[in-house]
């Protein structure tokens, strides 16, 4: 499941993903707050929380989150990624050269680093 977290600017979109993540957690959350914050800014901030709680994401959901990132390739700012999951560490950093933007990944450890980060971006 992905959760919005409240507290940041308004061009960025902030979630949290807990238990499993899928492709209806796409659909219902995540690309409606980055379509509707596209609306209003030419460029969205990401800040992904994958913390203990999550349990992996399905094939579908991980299709979508790279469709969504394609589909608006220009007009994604920062990306802060907040995680322990070391497959999703080693696969930022493999395509980080594919991402527009700056990319910065996090321990949880450092979540609150990350959120100052993403804040002053």
């Amino acid at each position: 499941m992905l959760e919005f977290i409240e507290g940041f600017p308004e061009g960025v979109v902030a979630v949290s993903a807990k238990g499993r993540v899928t492709a209806k957690d796409y659909d219902e959350v995540l690309i409606p707050r980055v379509e509707e914050t596209l609306k209003r800014h030419d460029k969205v901030d990401l800040y992904y929380e994958l913390g203990s709680e999550f349990d992996g994401i399905e094939a579908q959901a991980a299709w979508k989150d790279f469709k969504i990132g394609v589909e608006h390739l220009a007009r994604w700012g920062h990306m802060a990624l907040v995680t322990d999951v070391e497959w999703i560490r080693l696969a930022i950093n493999a395509f980080r050269f594919l991402m527009p933007g700056r990319i910065r990944v996090f321990p949880t450890s450092e979540a609150e680093q990350a959120r100052a980060w993403i804040k002053r971006t």
